[in-house]
C-alpha cells in the first residue's frame, strides 16, 4: 500500500475541506506514510486474512455453523464498508470544522498531519466496526445463542451505551455530533432486533408479546 499512500493521503484530507497540514519533525511524515501504509494494507487484506482464520477454526465449526459464517462474510464486508462511507461524508467534516474553528478566534490552527490521519483512521475503523452489528447479532440469533425478546427488553440500556459509545468514538465534545454516531447506533440497534426475529429458528419462535422498554 505504500504507493498508494499518497493517494490515501488526499481522499482522506478531502472531508476537511481546506485545512494545511503540518509536519514538525524530520521523520514524522515517513512515519505517518509507513503507519497509513500498514493499516491500509491490514483493511484490504481483512477478507483474506477472516478466510484464513475461518478454515483455521472450520474443524471444530459443525455443517451448519459453517454455512451461516459464509453466508455472512459478504454482509460483513458491506456493512463495514457502509460504517465507512458514512463517517467518511457524514461524521468527518462537521466534526473537523468544529474542532478547527473551536478557540480559533484566539489561535491559528496549525495540524500536525500524523495527528489528523490518526483521528480520521481511527474514526472510519471504528464507525465501519460499529456497523457491523446487526450482521454479527443475526448471527448469534440464527444460531440461537441471542434472543430478539431479550433485545428487546435491554432497549434501553442501549441507548445509554449508544451515547457513551458516541462519545468515545467521536474526537469532540459537542452533541450535535456525538447525535450523528448516537442515533445510527440506535437505528442499529433496533435493525438487530428485527433480524434477530427473522432469522431466529422457527422452534424458538413464540408469540408471547415483546416486553415495553
Amino acid at each position: 500500500s505504500f504507493i498508494f499512500a499518497e493517494h490515501i493521503f488526499k481522499i482522506l484530507i478531502l472531508p476537511a475541506g481546506d485545512i494545511n497540514l503540518i509536519f514538525i519533525e524530520m521523520t514524522e511524515m515517513i512515519g505517518t506514510y509507513m503507519r497509513l501504509s500498514l493499516a491500509s494494507g491490514i483493511v484490504l487484506a481483512m477478507p483474506y486474512l477472516v478466510y484464513q482464520f475461518l478454515m483455521f477454526v472450520s474443524p471444530a465449526l459443525t455443517r451448519r455453523e459453517k454455512k451461516y459464517v459464509y453466508l455472512i462474510l459478504p454482509w460483513i464486508t458491506l456493512m463495514f464498508a457502509a460504517g465507512v462511507a458514512f463517517a467518511y461524508f457524514i461524521l468527518i467534516p462537521p466534526a473537523t470544522k468544529f474542532l478547527l474553528t473551536w478557540g480559533s478566534s484566539i489561535a491559528t490552527p496549525q495540524i500536525k498531519i500524523g495527528n489528523y490521519i490518526a483521528i480520521v483512521a481511527r474514526l472510519l475503523v471504528a464507525v465501519g466496526a460499529v456497523f457491523e452489528t446487526p450482521v454479527i447479532i443475526a448471527f448469534l440469533a440464527k444460531l440461537g445463542i441471542v434472543k430478539p425478546k431479550m433485545l428487546s427488553s435491554k432497549r434501553r440500556y442501549a441507548i445509554v451505551a449508544a451515547f457513551i459509545l458516541a462519545a468515545i468514538i467521536t474526537p469532540t465534545f459537542d452533541p450535535v455530533n456525538q447525535s450523528l454516531v448516537a442515533l445510527p447506533l440506535i437505528v442499529l440497534y433496533e435493525m438487530s432486533i428485527w433480524l434477530a426475529k427473522l432469522v431466529q429458528p422457527k422452534e424458538a419462535r413464540v408469540t408471547t408479546p415483546e416486553p415495553s422498554p
